[in-house]
């Protein structure tokens, strides 16, 4: 058994939050002795104490904030971890040494600067582990570890009329926060072009007024709709005859994986994770980023092909299974957990 602290001083949403969970709760029931530190959150708190956990709580504020590092050294001092893993760049800065393997784990192309103290990194894509070498990271102490995402092949869909879908109208969906970095924007100025399809954006954030304005300019209001955060992403994508990821930044891509998991072709940009995840025409469609005509033209295609969009949806459930299951990437973290220690 291997006593890993996990430390996370993220958002209250988004996709790396929802993984630390998953992989929290599964390290935890694989056997593994998990302390969860957290930023301050109770929602968070008691999904993970319901799991069976006992998370510590931390303020994790800004440089200026003198008292989470001490306060989170006794903690991991008190649960004395073989090894700490600190997530993304908050936790990385309030990182207190010890005696234990330090280890920071990225999501993307973060400033190094707060990672210099970590004996080893790792990335969850194979283009964020080829950079941290190109950075002068040597090959032993860098490390690909995937996400894995729920499977929702089993979720039951959504109510379409509920998500008030108009009869006859294909579904649309789009799953992340409401930031530039999703290019949403770019997706609702697609849709004028594709013909009877409404649009559902689960999320939200700080562009919620702009892109509901755009939906308006662009003569789509009445075809758009913000579902607000949702935690039913299987029961969505479920109802949905379409996943597009319209990123124009995302490191990785949970989503796609979300959408391989239940069966549901997959149209996107070709931000880095995307396209590295994506075989063109196998698994999904690929385009541009930034391109709503390339994008409009890329979904009416899947609409207008159920022989492409089944054999999309096959085809990414197979990649799923074999690649990002939770069976696979446990089996992995586990093994790079057991090899730092052994």
């Amino acid at each position: 058994m291997t006593r890993v602290a996990q430390v996370m001083a993220g958002a209250a949403e988004g996709g790396a939050e929802l993984f630390f969970e998953r992989l929290c709760i599964a390290l935890h029931r694989a056997g593994e002795s998990v302390l969860p530190a957290i930023r301050r959150n109770p929602g968070r708190a008691a999904f993970l104490r319901q799991a069976g956990l006992a998370p510590a709580e931390f303020a994790f504020g800004p440089p200026i904030d003198l008292l989470t590092r001490p306060r989170l050294r006794a903690s991991l001092a008190g649960f004395a971890p073989d090894i700490a893993i600190f997530w993304m760049n908050r936790a990385n800065q309030h990182a207190p040494r010890g005696d234990w393997i330090s280890v920071g784990r990225l999501g993307g192309y973060y400033d190094l600067k707060y990672y210099r103290d970590r004996d080893h990194l790792v990335g969850n894509t194979r283009g964020i582990v080829a950079w941290l070498r190109r950075q002068g990271w040597p090959d032993s102490r860098t490390h690909y570890l995937p996400n894995f995402a729920e499977d929702f092949a089993d979720a039951s869909p959504a109510d379409r009329a509920a998500l008030a879908i108009p009869p006859g109208h294909r579904l649309l969906l789009g799953l992340g926060r409401l930031h530039t970095d999703k290019g949403f924007d770019t997706l609702i100025r697609a849709l004028p072009a594709i013909g009877h399809a409404t649009l559902a954006i689960a999320g939200a954030g700080p562009e919620h007024e702009a892109l509901t304005a755009l939906a308006r300019r662009e003569g789509v209001a009445d075809r758009v709709r913000f579902l607000g955060w949702r935690r039913d992403a299987g029961a969505l994508l479920k109802a949905a005859d379409v996943f597009v990821c319209s990123s124009r930044v995302e490191p990785l891509g949970n989503m796609v994986l979300e959408a391989w998991s239940a069966s549901r072709a997959v149209v996107a940009a070709a931000a880095d994770g995307p396209a590295e995840l994506i075989a063109h025409g196998r698994d999904g469609l690929v385009v541009p980023r930034e391109d709503p005509r390339a994008l409009a033209d890329a979904i009416s295609r899947v609409l207008d092909d159920a022989t492409l969009a089944d054999a999309l949806a096959v085809a990414g459930r197979a990649r799923f299974l074999d690649a990002f299951a939770a069976a696979p990437v446990l089996a992995a973290w586990r093994g790079f957990l057991g090899g730092l220690t052994a």
